[in-house]
């Protein structure tokens, strides 16, 4: 019985194939589903379709500025790049962009106004829904003034040696060798200063974003951040301020006779890297922190470099101690943070 039966298993199955091949042969042809690209492929094709290649337009212009000029430059989207240079022709160089339509670039107008010593250089958006950019560099006599402002992009100011102030809504601001900067400012991004000074008082200020100074020079120095850190490395100032909502402050520079240093922060560490050896009176608290210092500080008649503090009504910590003549003021604040004093290497 089994010799019977296998064969016709085996016929039955070889029939099954040939009518499913049959079937295959005289089904109509169709299309094979593409492969699913990768989601960010995918978001890729959209934004191609959605936008299409970039167009661009260039704009060149060039005055006569003087050495003694100012410039005062207001875009709405795109980066501004400044820079200081010789003689005392202002160069201006822009692109606008766009994706698609290249009509869309004519909905953007760059005006450049001369009057008595002053230039003035302003995006003018011609229909709402601006999808449009513009970016600038330029290039003016060393000690020109200039103002920057943008609403979206980045900022970058160097080597321009008369005042400068920068300031964007949404991009980061960075000046170098900028020495007699006035205000450095961005509601969402980065500051970051190297090199710069003034005669009088410097202000930065960043809702969210950090604030950083290397090799800084000046009378006073005022920073405020709501959301970042703030980093001040290689300071001399007479007067510093620094304020965080949320982030750790670090100061680190030389403290001259007389200087008033006050810094505080809701929620941080702050750190204090000493150079030199001015004295100093310290005031500083903490809510939930400890106190700690390389430098031997004394404590009515005691000195001390460890986590010594009396309790506060509030039941905070708090501390004041003395190093040296006394001369400078240091105050310092957090509520939820350390307090660290250390000495410059």
């Amino acid at each position: 019985m089994r010799s019977r039966v296998v064969p016709l298993v085996i016929l039955t199955l070889t029939a099954g194939i040939m009518a499913a091949a049959a079937t295959a042969q005289t089904a109509p042809d169709r299309p094979i589903p593409p492969t699913m690209p990768h989601s960010r492929d995918r978001a890729v094709v959209r934004y191609q379709g959605r936008n299409g290649p970039e167009q661009t337009e260039r704009f060149s212009r060039r005055l006569k500025l003087g050495r003694s000029g100012w410039l005062t430059l207001s875009n709405v989207a795109g980066t501004i790049i400044v820079t200081g240079g010789a003689g005392d022709e202002l160069t201006i160089e822009g692109v606008k962009r766009t994706r698609g339509d290249q009509s869309r670039l004519a909905s953007v107008r760059i005006d450049v106004e001369e009057r008595s010593g002053r230039v003035e250089v302003r995006t003018v958006p011609m229909e709402p829904n601006l999808r449009v950019a513009v970016d600038y560099t330029v290039t003016v006599p060393a000690d020109a003034g200039v103002e920057v402002r943008s609403i979206s992009g980045d900022i970058k100011v160097t080597g321009v040696q008369g005042a400068v102030r920068a300031e964007s809504v949404s991009g980061n601001v960075t000046a170098g060798r900028t020495p007699h900067l006035e205000r450095a400012k961005s509601v969402s991004g980065d500051v970051d200063l190297t090199d710069v000074g003034a005669d009088g008082d410097v202000s930065a200020d960043s809702v969210s974003g950090n604030l950083r100074a290397t090799g800084f020079r000046a009378r006073g120095l005022d920073f405020r951040t709501v959301s970042g850190d703030v980093v001040l490395t290689n300071v001399t100032c007479d007067r510093v301020d620094v304020r965080s909502v949320s982030g750790n402050i670090e100061f680190s520079g030389t403290l001259p006779k007389n200087a008033r240093l006050e810094v505080g922060s809701h929620s941080g560490t702050v750190r204090l890297v000493l150079a030199g050896d001015t004295g100093f009176e310290l005031s500083a608290s903490s809510f939930s922190g400890s106190f700690r210092s390389d430098l031997p500080l004394t404590i009515g008649a005691d000195d001390t470099r460890g986590d010594r503090g009396r309790r506060d009504s509030r039941g905070g910590r708090s501390i004041r101690a003395t190093y040296g003549d006394g001369s400078a003021r240091l105050s310092v604040r957090t509520f939820s943070g350390d307090v660290v004093i250390n000495k410059a290497k």
